[in-house]
């Protein structure tokens, strides 16, 4: 399966795919991480262009996974799916490989996002230097809405029940599924 991680900048999106991926037999597949190994800090633009460039490497990746365990979640996660043409570029490519995906939207409040984007900023725990407050503020204006069936969680829960609503959730898909 493969599972889009959704929300805006400082949701808790790869917070929550690490805790699956350690419960699951998952795979956190990160563009952040992904961009940061491709290109050289004088390359990397954080345009749409290389965000979708780095998210059909993802789905390579995943594709070669799936095909080395098909009971493998695959977390999509580092990017925030906000455009409609993001989702359907992994649904149309799952439906390709005929394997299920869905989606997992990481909410919070704005106070919660922007103070965790500005801790990870001070202390140098994310990759991707484009993560700031401004960034957050488009892609929450430009936000288009999920029309797919998802799970939404609002990681100021626990971490841990955030990941055990999600599992039970997940559990059921696969169980639909076969």
């Amino acid at each position: 399966m493969i599972v889009i991680m959704a929300g805006l900048p400082g949701a808790g999106k790869s917070t929550i795919a690490q805790a699956l991926a350690q419960r699951l037999p998952g795979a956190v597949l990160d563009k952040d991480i992904i961009r940061a190994a491709l290109f050289a800090p004088e390359h990397v633009e954080y345009s749409a262009c290389q965000d979708d460039f780095c998210l059909d490497v993802m789905l390579q990746t995943a594709r070669y996974l799936l095909e080395k365990n098909s009971s493998l979640y695959v977390l999509l996660d580092g990017r925030t799916f906000s455009r409609r043409y993001q989702r359907e570029r992994v649904f149309e490519f799952c439906s390709q490989l005929g394997t299920t995906c869905t989606i997992l939207e990481c909410i919070c409040s704005e106070q919660t996002s922007l103070a965790r984007l500005e801790r990870a900023e001070v202390e140098r725990t994310h990759p991707a230097i484009n993560r700031k407050p401004d960034l957050y503020h488009r892609i929450r204006r430009a936000w288009e809405p999920i029309e797919y069936p998802k799970l939404v969680i609002d990681t100021e829960a626990s971490l841990d029940s955030c990941v055990e609503r999600t599992m039970q959730y997940l559990i059921e898909i696969a169980r639909q599924i076969r």
